[in-house]
């Protein structure tokens, strides 16, 4: 039996010189000797009892003063007991043991205090706490334990999980702290009363074992365990302030984002109906960074970029960037500046596909009164606009902006300011007016293209890609197939892109089996849910080699693939938006549509544009493939008609326009120049096609003149030129 020293009288002054009497007294699990048996008052009684055991109590940590707090608690603790017990007395030396740097010896002082047998008083005391704080009456049995001794063996619990966390135990002492909020959780289910325990240490080391718990387990490489108690930590009412609770929902958040696994959704105790419940590490990180962003915005904590910074990144892998300007617009005025919001934004509605609502943020950004010499924002401008007909000499003039304002040498920014000159060159040349005009911006974009090129020492895949394609689409086929191999070897194969364009530049160059067979090496290295674009573009060659029947089983696999990948990402854990894999499915079924059109399969064409239009009724190519099906049953006026609704949806479409001017040459009844209207429109939107050139040339041979019909000797040649080099797909 473990025995109690008894203190007859306390007095208030002596509390002091009784409680050193009785740390002299303590002995490791012993009844109490005599004091001539007592160590000397220089070395504590933990640590020669820890060197009888073979083992050295200090770690080479200088001394510090003890905290007179724990004496206090232990004066208060005599008061109103009028005892202090062997665990106590224990919880109370090993706390100075700690202090003083004598890890070792400190946790076998603690490892002698018998948790098993006390927390029951423990849980008791608290619960008595809560039920007499809630009654306000006297009229109740006393509790086993004094608060002040219920927050004295807390607080040992806790250093024993810290000593344990130093002497890297942690899953020790993860089990350790756990034993701490057990008691706490099962003897106050409703959670803390505010102010509860404020007239002791209890509430401050409940928040400290609270916030370390999780710490234990992620260092004792637990990640489940972790992430149940931080659930624990921010579910449970612990009474935590405000910046402590965001501190862990910050690190919850992180850990969420990073940890490499995928954890369980969260169980809720108590959930409204329809309310949010997060599917996986993603959007349950997502929602704890948005809960921190609405702290800020309502000023209970102060502004960290760092949540900012993490929420990005999230909602980036999640694809909802548009949520993410979202949270920036609702940022308060001064939280970051104005420079730095309209950067957020513009990157966030870039990403979010929304690029005009980027580029006015970007203009605003670049006034004069703002920051107009910022060389970022001038890249992007000239990187939104370069791919835009209409914008594309806006485009040149933010890229020479940006080389003018780069202030040092920096050979990675001056490429890629050469690289976004040379796009948005490349671009403008297709409004060109005369042929000389195209040439000559033509001319300027390769310049361009192949000064970014050396300035980062042929090292750059991406400046190497838009070289190689420049080359290609001005139909310098050798240069092209040059450039595709080199960017090839220099990313190791790693990027899909290479694989595409170097296949159809040898489409182009009517090398079909060579191209199939670069397909078939970059499917081999390519995961299924990537191999989409790889399988669509070797279907397409084996069209070009009337092996139809295997590219209908090549378009088999593909939506089988697209089908398989749609099933597995429909629990949630995708992290792309779902609309651009539709519409890539939608143009599988359009591919298959003319297909069948071509082989006069036209019940199978008109399920494969049924399946189009239960993805997305809106789209001019499928009214175009309605069109050329009508127009292969003979139904040239409602093939017609289905060519204009194609052209209602999209002014632009180059295929209408042509399939148009056809059938209105075959129909008659219409003026010519309504057909070279078309015809010029299509040239106008794609310069490189075949098909309209041939079908001018038809146009002007039918006029019999003999203007007309050198005109149409040059359209002719300049269709077969074309279709000699025409890819099975574009090559942009």
């Amino acid at each position: 039996m473990k025995s109690k020293i008894r203190i007859k009288q306390p007095r208030r002054g002596g509390l002091r010189r009784d409680l050193g009497q009785i740390m002299k007294c303590l002995c490791t699990g012993e009844q109490l000797r005599k004091v001539d048996e007592m160590i000397p008052s220089s070395e504590s009684l933990a640590a020669k009892d820890y060197s009888l055991s073979g083992y050295s109590s200090k770690i080479g940590v200088p001394e510090k003063k003890p905290d007179t707090r724990n004496i206090e608690e232990a004066e208060l603790s005599l008061r109103e007991s009028s005892s202090l017990n062997y665990e106590e007395a224990r919880a109370l030396l090993g706390r100075i043991e700690y202090q003083k740097g004598n890890i070792e010896a400190a946790l076998h002082v603690f490892e002698g205090i018998d948790i098993a047998a006390i927390s029951p008083k423990m849980k008791l005391t608290l619960s008595k706490r809560v039920d007499r704080r809630k009654r306000r009456s006297h009229d109740y049995a006393p509790p086993p334990m004094s608060i002040h001794a219920v927050s004295l063996l807390l607080e040992a619990i806790f250093l024993k999980a810290k000593s344990l966390q130093h002497l890297q135990r942690f899953r020790e002492a993860a089990q350790s702290c756990t034993v701490i909020l057990d008691i706490v959780e099962s003897s106050l289910p409703e959670g803390l009363p505010e102010n509860f325990g404020a007239d002791c240490k209890l509430q401050e080391t409940l928040i400290k074992a609270v916030e370390l718990l999780p710490e234990l387990w992620k260092f004792g490489d637990s990640p489940h365990e972790a992430i149940l108690s931080y659930r624990r930590a921010l579910l449970h009412q612990w009474n935590l302030d405000a910046e402590t609770t965001a501190r862990i929902q910050k690190q919850f958040a992180i850990f969420l984002l990073y940890c490499g696994g995928e954890a369980s959704p969260p169980n809720l105790r108590c959930q409204i109906d329809s309310s949010f419940v997060p599917r996986n590490n993603i959007e349950e990180a997502i929602l704890l960074l948005m809960i921190l962003l609405r702290k800020v915005s309502l000023k209970r904590i102060e502004w960290d970029p760092s949540i900012l910074d993490h929420l990005s990144f999230a909602l980036s892998m999640s694809g909802d960037l548009r949520a993410l300007a979202n949270q920036i617009e609702e940022l308060l005025p001064g939280v970051i500046s104005r420079k730095e919001r309209y950067n957020f934004l513009a990157l966030c509605y870039y990403g979010a596909g929304e690029d005009l609502v980027a580029l006015n943020l970007l203009r605003k950004l670049l006034q004069s009164n703002e920051d107009p010499h910022c060389v970022p924002a001038l890249l992007m401008a000239s990187r939104i606009c370069g791919g835009k007909p209409n914008l594309a000499e806006e485009g040149i003039k933010f890229a020479h902006r940006a080389l003018e304002s780069l202030d040092e040498e920096c050979s990675e920014l001056e490429g890629t300011g050469n690289l976004l000159l040379g796009v948005a060159r490349s671009t403008h040349s297709n409004s060109a007016l005369s042929d000389s005009e195209r040439v000559s911006r033509q001319s300027e974009a390769l310049q361009a293209l192949e000064r970014a090129w050396k300035i980062t020492s042929m090292k750059d895949p991406n400046i190497l890609y838009y070289l190689c394609l420049e080359n290609a689409e001005q139909r310098k086929l050798e240069a092209a197939l040059y450039y595709a191999k080199y960017l090839l070897k220099l990313e190791g194969g790693s990027n899909i892109k290479g694989w595409l364009l170097l296949a159809r530049i040898l489409s182009a160059q009517k090398r079909f089996v060579d191209g199939e067979i670069v397909l078939n090496a970059a499917l081999d290295q390519t995961g299924k849910w990537d191999q989409g674009e790889l399988l669509r573009t070797k279907a397409k060659l084996q069209i070009a080699q009337g092996q139809l029947k295997s590219a209908i089983e090549t378009y088999s696999q593909l939506l089988a693939v697209l089908q398989v990948q749609s099933k597995s990402f429909g629990s949630g854990k995708r992290l792309h938006k779902d609309h651009s894999s539709r519409s890539f499915e939608q143009e599988i079924w359009h591919d298959l549509a003319y297909l069948y059109i071509s082989l006069s399969q036209y019940q199978d064409a008109e399920v494969c544009l049924s399946k189009s239009k239960a993805i997305n009724s809106y789209s001019a190519i499928r009214s175009h493939a309605t069109g050329v099906l009508y127009e292969g049953k003979g139904l040239l006026k409602e093939a017609l008609k289905a060519y204009w609704n194609a052209l209602g949806m999209d002014p632009n479409h180059a295929l209408s326009l042509i399939s148009a001017a056809v059938v209105l040459r075959q129909l008659g009844g219409q003026s010519d120049a309504v057909v070279k209207s078309l015809l010029m429109n299509a040239l106008r939107v794609d310069r490189m096609n075949p098909s309209a050139w041939y079908t001018l040339g038809l146009l002007h041979k039918d006029e019999d003149s003999p203007s007309s019909l050198c005109e149409a000797a040059q359209c002719f040649e300049a269709a077969v030129i074309l279709e000699e080099s025409a890819p099975v797909e574009p090559f942009r």
